[in-house]
């Protein structure tokens, strides 16, 4: 199908009703990922488990979520958009089910490996947004309120968990998503239209199989390496080599594959694109030196009474991640707006060099200071999850090739998860390695690697070429 023929199609009621349904379901994906942060505890208590295992319930959810990224982008491109992300939410709900009623830790890591489909959400929603509104300006604005949502529900999503869990259980959040995901079904498959840019092209099943493999091996891996930091284990170490080199042959059976079939998964030429693997770099190195700081360094530190400043978990979640979120939630349709005048790429190094900037105040100043430290993760807020987070994601789509829409978008999501497993890899592995160094001195390190790397990341994203049809000329 062509372009001019996957614009007409629209919607059924309009640009605002179109967000309006692709803002509830990305809701109800981001619900999935952030509302149970502050009921992992109760979790355990309920189900009668530790909570290593709990947090292997997390792991698997962001694993599958970002194996269905891989391919359910490009799938959609064949059989449909709204057609599978009605399916994708329909499964959350099922899968939410599942959670809500788990008799055990078994169930719930099957409940929580359903609504891993939900994965791919925001890249399917950035597609069908940009084949409904034709217009730079307008579509900027829209795909920055809509990747807002992306960094947390503006802090809400975890209080609202934290309250549900304390005064109605864990369970009470399960439902809470089905409700949502059910909502969030009816929505799209009411207020938006179909689209399908490569109807009639076969899905190369051969391929999907070898880079789901390939990526899932690797994930793997990373989650068993990252034991490690607590401690040397032969039989992790064994694990994760095992893993890697999965990894490796599945990536060998992939790139043989898409040599071979007549309609690839993806092209070949594609990846030696500059407008493929330069904002695949970018965006893992920018995960891999940021969403550890934000999401686990910084707020260890500010808990802790010796080299910190003792504060409770609420009060950091009040001081630290709500500010963080709220302001990546405010500031994300402004970088969208922006884009389209002033650049795609120009908005994004604004973002890097913000981001930069925010953690040399937390090195310098915010170590020693509380209120210099809510300064730091604010600033961060601004200018990583409402600039150059937004930025990642927006260039997934418009820098994807015209006869492969979902290719990119997929690449990227996968590319996001990786660099978050790096960076929980990497920088608690440097916070242990140092601690002969003192606990602040050992900190201040892990900050300093992860700004490093982010420096590595604008660099990167120097080689990111201009997405000239996406702009306002």
């Amino acid at each position: 199908m062509s372009t001019l023929t996957e614009k007409a199609t629209g919607t059924r009621g309009g640009a605002a009703a179109l967000t309006a349904a692709l803002l509830t379901a990305c809701v109800a994906f981001q619900l999935n990922a952030s509302m149970l942060s502050p009921a992992l505890v109760t979790m355990g208590e309920e189900l009668g488990t530790d909570q290593a295992a709990i947090g292997l319930s997390q792991t698997w959810f962001f694993t599958t979520a970002a194996l269905f990224s891989l391919f359910l982008p490009r799938l959609s491109d064949v059989v449909g958009r709204r057609r599978i992300l009605v399916i994708m939410m329909l499964l959350t709900a099922v899968g939410s089910v599942v959670a809500a009623l788990a008799p055990n830790i078994g169930w719930l890591f099957a409940g929580r490996i359903i609504q891993g489909i939900s994965g791919p959400t925001v890249p399917l929603a950035l597609l069908m947004l940009r084949s409904a509104v034709p217009n730079p300006r307008r579509y900027g604005t829209l795909m920055g309120l809509i990747l807002a949502v992306n960094g947390g529900v503006a802090g809400v999503d975890s209080f609202l968990g934290g309250y549900l869990a304390e005064n109605h259980g864990f369970r009470s959040i399960f439902w809470f998503m089905v409700v949502l995901a059910v909502l969030a079904a009816a929505a799209v498959a009411l207020l938006t239209r179909e689209s399908k840019p490569q109807a009639g092209t076969k899905m190369d099943w051969l391929g999907v199989f070898f880079i789901v493999v390939a990526v899932g091996a690797l994930l793997t891996a990373l989650n068993e390496a990252a034991k490690l930091v607590s401690g040397f284990d032969p039989a992790t170490v064994i694990l994760s080599l095992v893993l890697l080199a999965v990894s490796a042959a599945a990536f060998y059976g992939f790139w043989s594959t898409e040599k071979r079939v007549a309609e690839p998964m993806v092209q070949l030429e594609h990846l030696r694109q500059r407008a493929t693997w330069a904002p695949l770099l970018t965006t893992v190195l920018t995960m891999t030196g940021i969403f550890a700081v934000i999401n686990g360094i910084v707020p260890a530190y500010v808990q802790a009474a010796g080299p910190g400043f003792g504060v409770g978990p609420t009060q950091t979640a009040l001081l630290i991640l709500t500010p963080y979120a709220l302001l990546g939630w405010i500031f994300g349709p402004v970088s969208g707006r922006l884009a389209p005048v002033w650049g795609y790429t120009l908005v994004l190094r604004i973002g890097m060099l913000g981001s930069v900037a925010a953690l040399l105040v937390i090195v310098f100043f915010g170590m020693d200071s509380l209120p210099l430290m809510v300064a730091g993760t604010a600033l961060l807020g601004i200018m990583y999850a409402g600039t150059a987070n937004i930025m990642l994601n927006g260039l997934g789509v418009v820098l994807s090739p015209k006869g492969n829409p979902g290719f990119l978008p997929g690449m990227n999501a996968g590319a996001f998860n990786l660099g978050a497993g790096l960076s929980f890899l990497v920088l608690p592995a440097v916070l242990v390695g140092t601690s002969s160094l003192g606990d602040r001195a050992s900190y201040v390190t892990v900050v300093v690697v992860g700004l490093l790397i982010t420096v590595a990341a604008f660099a990167a994203s120097l080689l990111i070429p201009k997405p000239v049809d996406a702009e306002v000329k």
